[in-house]
């Protein structure tokens, strides 16, 4: 199956940010969307968004440090659907902080969740895509992994692992399966949040306010990831603003 439309998708992080535009651009293209997030009232209100515009859209509240949420997530879109054909791992965090303030809860939120998130989530899907025979893994990165900077290290570290964790799952995967890799610069969303120095914040929301991209600019990435021929694998995208260094 090539192209977007009549696709299942799985979504997690799909409450706010790069989740909800790609949640609402891949729906407007005719896929079916099954949405996961810990916020249950964005879930809620998007899944009516979604629906109110003539798409599909069921969704889970979902912990993706809790394994049994994402098997849940898939065995959602196996109920409703009848199969899942791309699950796009988005949900992730960022705090950004030396080491020397040894956050070390917050290190471990990020290991839990953009890490064991995303193997929960290839746990869960495999063995459907590998019985279906097709199937499609999407994994959100950041350029944060490719240049390195001081207070990002573990959020960097946990980039890092996924890409050397999918690009294994890409060559495990044989001729049927897809593995994309999507790592955005600096977008317009409420990562600097996070961040728990109110200098550091305030130079980050300082630098997305002058320079960041928007949303849906990675929501089209992705789109066109899922929307090549079965035999066509979009291993890596690297989307940044031009005016980021």
């Amino acid at each position: 199956m090539s192209g977007t439309d009549g696709k299942v998708v799985a979504l997690t992080g799909a409450s706010s940010g790069i989740g909800a535009a790609t949640a609402l651009l891949l729906a407007q293209r005719g896929a079916r969307m099954v949405l996961a997030a810990r916020r249950t009232d964005r879930l809620e209100a998007l899944a009516a968004r979604i629906t109110s515009a003539g798409g599909e859209a069921v969704f889970a509240p979902a912990d993706v440090r809790q394994r049994q949420a994402l098997t849940d997530l898939v065995a959602l879109a196996l109920d409703r659907y009848g199969r899942l054909d791309v699950l796009i791992s988005n949900a992730g965090i960022g705090p950004v902080a030396p080491l020397d303030d040894l956050r070390v809860e917050e290190w471990e939120d990020m290991i839990d969740i953009n890490v064991k998130g995303v193997l929960y989530g290839i746990a869960a899907a495999l063995p459907v895509f590998r019985a279906q025979g097709t199937g499609h893994f999407v994994h959100t990165l950041s350029t944060a992994g490719l240049r390195i900077v001081p207070g990002q290290a573990v959020y960097a570290g946990t980039k890092n692992a996924v890409r050397a964790i999918s690009e294994g799952l890409r060559q495990e995967a044989g001729a049927a399966l897809r593995v994309t890799t999507i790592s955005p610069g600096f977008v317009a969303t409420d990562f600097a949040a996070s961040a728990a120095d109110p200098e550091v914040r305030a130079q980050m929301l300082a630098r997305r306010d002058e320079i960041a991209i928007t949303p849906d600019a990675i929501a089209r990435a992705i789109a066109f990831a899922i929307e090549q021929p079965g035999d066509v694998d979009i291993s890596e995208i690297v989307i940044r603003p031009t005016a980021q260094g």
